[in-house]
């Protein structure tokens, strides 16, 4: 048995309880579009049910919907990296058509941008409403407000003072606003460098589906830096943002046992030096070396 939107039934959690416990023979899956309401189940599920959060689709992962070859996963931050495929015109042309359009797997069925304006208007006045029920209707405006300033904004940041004057809302009605926005899978906030206040808007926004700076004409360096974000967060590091950008854009953590570690990393084009970061990640190039990490490598970390 499989329940899809499973938020829409009143007290689902212990709806699940008790027909796992009647019925143990059977399978049962529960689906939502936010992972927060798995999270927030009342029910004792935690002996019952495992949690699998769906990622969007990493570059290995559209290779193999559209050619069939299924390529390893690799670490491209590993040294001498062994390439699960080699460059080539045709790869760099796949990695920007994903780039464009290709981390969410109904691509094919064509009229994707109509689609996934539909994913941001249910986002916005079916998701959060469920989580935020005294939204009003100023509120959702604000909400629209930031999705279309992140997409075109040239530095990803929210201005805090400014929103809550021009919208004539309080900071923590904000906060919470944001904290909604990023839990429903609609944005992605990276906080700064050890930043652990309960209360922020952090350091950079980004759309979490970076298909959407393309779909809303956004900033292709902002689109750059939301799909790195996204392939390391998936592929299990912690990102946050650098204390000082003189020396990278982003700080890479990895938990490994009791212990973890860390490198600094910097984004950019083909172009893009390093500064004072351990790599530089570039969009438009083939092979990696030294420092240099192609970026359609960092899709093929899960």
């Amino acid at each position: 048995m499989i329940i899809d939107e499973v938020h829409f039934s009143q007290d689902w959690s212990l709806h699940l309880k008790a027909l796992h416990d009647e019925f143990p023979e059977h399978l049962l899956r529960a689906c939502d579009a936010s992972s927060l309401v798995l999270r927030v189940g009342t029910g004792d599920l935690s002996r019952r049910f495992v949690h699998i959060e769906m990622s969007l689709l990493s570059f290995r992962e559209f290779l193999f919907l559209e050619t069939g070859n299924e390529y390893p996963a690799c670490n491209p931050f590993a040294s001498n990296v062994q390439l699960p495929v080699q460059p080539s015109p045709s790869l760099l042309t796949a990695f920007r058509q994903y780039m464009q359009s290709g981390t969410r797997p109904f691509y094919r069925e064509g009229d994707f941008e109509d689609r996934m304006l539909s994913i941001l208007d249910k986002t916005l006045y079916e998701d959060i409403h469920f989580f935020l029920p005294s939204v009003t209707d100023g509120n959702l405006r604000l909400m629209k407000a930031v999705t279309g300033t992140l997409a075109n904004a040239s530095i990803p940041r929210s201005q805090v003072r400014s929103l809550c004057s021009d919208w004539g809302i309080g900071a923590d009605k904000l906060y919470h606003m944001l904290t909604v926005m990023e839990s429903v899978d609609l944005l992605r906030i990276v906080r700064k460098e050890h930043d652990r206040k309960a209360k922020t808007a952090g350091e950079k926004l980004f759309f979490s589906d970076p298909a959407f700076y393309a779909v809303l004409n956004g900033n292709k360096g902002n689109a750059r830096e939301a799909l790195a974000v996204m392939l390391c967060s998936y592929g299990g590091y912690t990102v946050e943002a650098t204390k000082d950008e003189t020396t990278g854009d982003f700080v890479l953590t990895k938990s490994i046992g009791f212990s973890s570690s860390s490198f600094k990393v910097e984004i950019g084009g083909a172009s893009k030096r390093p500064k004072k970061a351990d790599f530089v990640i570039r969009d438009d190039t083939d092979y990696p070396g030294g420092k240099n990490i192609p970026m359609w490598l960092l899709g093929f970390s899960y």
